[in-house]
């Protein structure tokens, strides 16, 4: 890289820094402290998820509490904290439910998106808790919300195999969808291959650059989620669709500033997450009406083959790029019971 010229995703932290300050304006001044000492392993879009969950917390307040309503947002006190109890944060989880936000747009929570803020919630008042700045931690006696399992929604191998033709023949597109097949269709193909065989998420795709990519021993470099860089290593399959596109990538003249990147757009710019979450949808929905398919549940797809072949929760945590196998666990392990299940009603010890 030249010297001076950032990557991909350097020049999203730098957006996502930025967003951060903006958010923070719009809390109360003493949170400022909290993200500060969070630990620098977090990401940054991990933290701007945080400070738009503390954000509909104190505009709860300000809306409910008369105490706090007296208070310009920026100007709330740290003392309010202490004055918070365990009502006023079940109060606010079932606040959560229903509520509008600033544009006046109705917001739902189901469990998750209410655990998420509870487990928000916790952090943050944990910090100036264990720091001897407050006396209470009133989410700490608020039970987290059960959640019920999720169902892994994947594409089956004769689903993946129809996505891959459908791709290649452009056949059931629209007319106006047809008019643009020809000139992404090899780029489409490596996208969809590189993501269905490596299980890559689709913000690691998007930053690929073009040197990055290993032909010669099958491997491409990728950064993860926390910053961190890593080697993924993909099959024929993918190679081959890989290298058609770089053959194809070779003739086209990129805008200044997006010369490194390997997936590019239609106007010659790095590809964005939005456009391969928008392809994705498009190709998908001509295999399957029952089934959202995004990006992350080709990472599922990839995910639940490799468990499936290979029975090693280890094996799979490490390709996905999890730092805790619990993680990986969590998703895929309830899939060796399910074996045991079918295998428990298959077999008959008297006829009826």
């Amino acid at each position: 890289m030249e010297k001076g010229k950032t990557n991909y995703h350097d020049e999203q932290n730098k957006k996502n820094v930025l967003k951060l300050r903006e958010l923070l304006d719009s809390l109360p001044s003493f949170c400022k402290m909290y993200f500060r000492g969070m630990n620098d392993t977090i990401g940054s879009r991990t933290k701007i998820a945080y400070a738009y969950d503390l954000r509909v917390f104190f505009e709860f307040l300000h809306k409910n509490n008369s105490y706090v309503s007296k208070f310009e947002m920026q100007d709330i006190p740290m003392s309010v904290l202490d004055k918070v109890s365990r009502e006023d944060i079940e109060e606010y989880m079932e606040y959560l439910s229903f509520y509008k936000n600033e544009q006046e747009e109705d917001v739902l929570n189901d469990e998750r998106g209410k655990s998420r803020k509870l487990a928000s919630l916790r952090s943050f008042y944990n910090y100036y808790f264990k720091n001897e700045l407050i006396e209470t931690n009133a989410p700490a006696l608020v039970p987290m919300p059960k959640l019920h399992e999720k169902e892994i929604i994947r594409l089956e191998p004769d689903e993946v195999a129809t996505l891959l033709d459908q791709v290649e023949a452009g056949t059931n597109l629209t007319k106006k969808q047809m008019s643009y097949h020809s000139k992404t269709v090899v780029r489409d193909m490596a996208i969809l291959t590189l993501l269905l065989g490596t299980g890559i998420r689709v913000s690691e795709c998007v930053g690929i650059d073009i040197n990055d990519i290993d032909f010669n021993n099958t491997r491409v470099k990728v950064r993860r989620k926390g910053g961190y860089e890593d080697v993924v290593y993909f099959g024929d399959e993918v190679l081959k669709a890989l290298t058609e596109y770089y053959e194809e990538r070779k003739h086209i003249i990129p805008v200044t500033g997006h010369e490194d990147a390997f997936f590019l757009s239609m106007q010659n710019k790095r590809i964005s997450v939005r456009a391969v979450e928008i392809l994705v949808k498009k190709y998908s929905s001509l295999v399957t009406n029952v089934k959202k398919i995004t990006p992350h549940k080709l990472r599922s797809t990839f995910g639940t083959n490799l468990y499936q072949e290979t029975g090693d929760i280890y094996l799979v945590a490490d390709v996905l790029g999890h730092k805790d196998v619990n993680t990986t666990r969590k998703h895929y392990a309830a899939m060796k019971d399910e074996h045991k299940r079918k295998a428990a009603k298959a077999v008959r010890l008297r006829e009826d």
